[in-house]
């Protein structure tokens, strides 16, 4: 099965919610063949930072389409657990992997989500 978004995603297959502030701080998604890899902008421009060691959720489309659809009724999927706080920030984790978003990170990513950008076609 392939998937494509319905936003064009940038050259490198990587792209943002349209949402997202000129995509400088944001949950940036790609789409593999059968697979979505999810990863936090952020780390990649902090010098410090070494690219290998960036973490990366990488899910299934079966499970992304069921995260979305969780996203969108306000539930919690057993398996990519998205952790809001009272201030707006999240957590993304799927199994040892956590990502840190910010609260406008986090509502541009689900606005997104709510305009249908990273739905798997």
């Amino acid at each position: 099965m392939s998937t494509t978004a319905r936003r064009r995603p940038a050259e490198h297959g990587w792209f943002t919610s349209s949402r997202s502030n000129n995509g400088n701080q944001c949950v940036e998604v790609r789409f593999d063949g059968d697979t979505i890899q999810i990863r936090d902008s952020k780390f990649r421009r902090n010098p410090r930072n070494i690219g290998s060691d960036e973490p990366i959720i990488t899910v299934d489309t079966t499970l992304w389409t069921a995260f979305l659809h969780c996203l969108l009724t306000h539930r919690r999927h057993p398996d990519l657990v998205a952790h809001v706080s009272l201030d707006g920030s999240a957590t993304l984790r799927h199994e040892d992997t956590l990502l840190h978003f910010t609260a406008p990170e986090w509502e541009a990513f689900t606005a997104g989500v709510r305009d249908d950008e990273f739905v798997c076609a």
